[in-house]
């Protein structure tokens, strides 16, 4: 009993097993309960011309598993091509006597092919929203509405094309942290540091040594996960090569940001079990939160600024909007500024704490 109880409480005081058995399952847990407690959630505009007098209008906007998104005609519709939204709704009245047995209203439904998986669901989402108001105000009447389904052009939006920016992403991440905040515990706890302090060799092209190698492999591993991808999954690159140097490109830039957790983590850790836990604060939050397996949409709305300033969710939304959208640089501002922001935030708090012995 005496040695059950000094090694019961020896697990207690390991960081790693505590966040490994208890933290981790239940940051899972949490997370993808809240998933399950929200209905399919689809995304949809309204034309400017839409009638948001009728009871067809008020009714669609009432419901929880729709997402209005409110944006001028051209960039509704060119959303929708790029799949950022599953359809487009118009409610137009029609010019009709009351005694007329012609609808009322007519109601198009507007997807494109990157939104045809969900056309189905939206379709039925609105056909029975007509149907219940027929029921309830005009049970012995035509139909108040005239359902219309139309498809545009646009780019097949496959699974992969979300799940391999996450994935990318989020090695990068890992790699970043645990990766630099290993090797520099080690170099310092093993005094190879202070060796290489009696040769010429200054400090700084110490770190720029060890970073250069892990970029270069990182950048090897984006090359295996973005060429995999595309020939085996069909992972869509919006402008083929020069895609793949920005995708490069963008991984460079967090890839060097998420070193920088890596130098704060091995700056502060005190022995090598302590360091799992701290790079686990860092990368789990945004393991689960930052848009890696599934959109930050279906999230609980309070979450959800929270995760989009997380710097894995800025590198995941540029990696997508560059890949499949074809999205410039400049079309991209708004992520890469956030990325760098980050960067100098990390590394103005990494100068203060970095230690060398």
């Amino acid at each position: 009993m005496a040695v059950a109880r000094a090694s019961f409480i020896a697990i207690l005081k390991s960081p790693s097993a505590v966040v490994f058995s208890i933290a981790f399952p239940l940051a899972f847990i949490l997370v993808f309960g809240f998933i399950g407690q929200n209905q399919v959630m689809l995304k949809v505009g309204f034309m400017p011309q839409t009638d948001t007098h009728s009871p067809i209008y008020r009714a669609l906007t009432r419901i929880p598993s729709l997402k209005m998104v409110q944006e001028p005609q051209q960039q509704l519709l060119a959303d929708l091509q790029k799949g950022r939204i599953d359809g487009i709704l118009e409610i137009d009245k029609i010019d009709r006597q009351a005694s007329d047995p012609v609808p009322a209203y007519r109601v198009s439904v507007l997807f494109s092919t990157a939104s045809a998986a969900t056309a189905p669901v939206l379709e039925g989402v609105v056909s029975n929203t007509i149907h219940r108001i027929d029921s309830a105000l005009f049970p012995h009447q035509p139909s108040i509405a005239q359902l219309q389904v139309k498809q545009i052009p646009g780019r097949k939006y496959k699974p992969i094309d979300f799940i391999l920016p996450g994935m990318l992403g989020f090695a990068l991440l890992s790699a970043g942290i645990f990766g630099t905040a290993f090797v520099f515990f080690n170099l310092r706890q093993t005094l190879v540091l202070k060796r290489f302090f009696a040769t010429p060799i200054k400090k700084g092209y110490i770190v720029l040594g060890e970073a250069l190698a892990r970029v270069v492999f990182q950048l090897l591993n984006a090359v295996i996960i973005i060429g995999l991808g595309y020939f085996v999954f069909g992972f869509t690159l919006y402008h083929g090569w020069i895609t793949v140097l920005e995708m490069l490109l963008l991984s460079f830039i967090a890839l060097v940001v998420f070193m920088g957790f890596g130098f704060i983590i091995s700056s502060i850790a005190r022995n090598e079990s302590s360091i799992p836990p701290f790079a686990n604060i860092v990368t789990l939050p945004q393991f689960l939160l930052a848009g890696t397996f599934f959109p930050i949409d279906v999230l609980p709305g309070w979450l959800q600024p929270i995760c989009k300033i997380m710097p894995l969710s800025y590198l995941n939304t540029a990696l997508r909007s560059v890949a499949f959208e074809g999205a410039s640089f400049q079309q991209i501002v708004g992520p890469l500024l956030g990325i760098v922001i980050w960067g100098v935030l990390v590394y103005a708090v990494t100068f203060r704490v970095f230690r060398w012995e």
